[in-house]
């Protein structure tokens, strides 16, 4: 799969942002290139090796937008930030970008996952400061 390197700037549900990040990965448009898929739904629930789910439109993971990124900083990913791959959404909120990656499941519908079944915003724009639901 061809390799993509992308600079962003992540930011935390806990109000702290890091600017100018470098992260290397396979964006999600070249695995659907590559699968012979056009995204089949609007939305899509990432899930973790460890249970963890959360829910992205997928709009918001094509068009260059999202990857499954194996490399941070010119590093391979450390466990503990995901290792060996983890979902990369940027212009989201953080937890947006499942650590641990097992798959995506596109659903028609837009499903909770892990931290919005407990409050936190469905959608999770930082600019917007969405963090809780009714942000």
């Amino acid at each position: 799969m061809p390799r993509t390197e992308v600079n962003r700037d992540i930011h935390c549900v806990t109000k702290w942002s890091k600017l100018d990040t470098t992260w290397t990965g396979v964006l999600i448009d070249d695995l659907l290139a590559d699968a012979g898929l056009a995204p089949p739904t609007p939305f899509a629930l990432a899930h973790s090796y460890d249970g963890y789910s959360t829910n992205v439109p997928v709009a918001d993971l094509v068009g260059g937008k999202a990857m499954v990124a194996t490399r941070y900083a010119g590093n391979s990913l450390a466990p503990e930030h995901g290792a060996p791959a983890r979902l990369l959404v940027p212009h989201l909120y953080f937890w947006k970008s499942a650590k641990w990656i097992s798959g995506l499941q596109f659903t028609e519908r837009d499903e909770a996952g892990f931290w919005e079944l407990r409050g936190y915003h469905t959608y999770g724009d930082p600019w917007r400061e969405q963090r809780f639901s009714g942000n």
